[in-house]
C-alpha cells in the first residue's frame, strides 16, 4: 500500500498533554513548558520535521500524550496563535473561571484572533 506524505502547514508549534497532570504543554528550546509564548516555532519544513521527531521521542518515552504539530499565525508581539478553534481552546483552558489557574496566569491568551 502506498503512503502519501502529509503536507505540513507552517509556521507550526508542537503541542501535547503532559502525561502526569494533563496540562497542555509546548515544546521550547529548553523542553516542555505550559507557556505558549515560549513555544518553539517551526518556520520551515526542516524545523517542522525536527519537531515531529521530538514528538515521536517524547511519545516513546511516555512523557506526553497526543503530541502533534499545530499551524499558527504569529501575532505582532510574536505570540503563536493556533489557526484552529480546538487548539486555541486547549491553550486558553476552560472558560468557566478565567480568574483561576492558567487562565489567570495567561490572561494575554484570551480574546486572541
Amino acid at each position: 500500500m502506498a503512503t502519501t506524505k502529509q503536507k505540513i502547514l507552517l509556521p507550526a508549534i508542537l503541542l501535547a498533554n503532559d502525561l502526569l497532570d494533563g496540562d497542555v504543554v509546548f515544546w521550547t528550546e529548553r523542553g516542555w513548558s505550559i507557556d505558549p509564548a515560549e513555544a518553539l516555532v517551526a518556520g520551515d519544513e526542516a524545523a517542522a520535521i525536527r519537531l515531529q521527531e521530538v514528538a515521536a521521542a517524547a511519545l516513546a518515552r511516555g512523557t506526553v500524550v497526543d503530541a502533534y504539530l499545530v499551524d499558527v499565525t504569529l501575532r505582532d508581539d510574536g505570540l503563536p496563535v493556533p489557526n484552529h478553534f480546538r487548539e486555541r481552546f486547549k491553550i486558553a483552558g476552560p472558560s468557566i473561571r478565567q480568574d483561576l489557574g492558567k487562565q489567570a496566569a495567561f490572561a494575554h491568551l484570551r480574546g486572541r484572533a
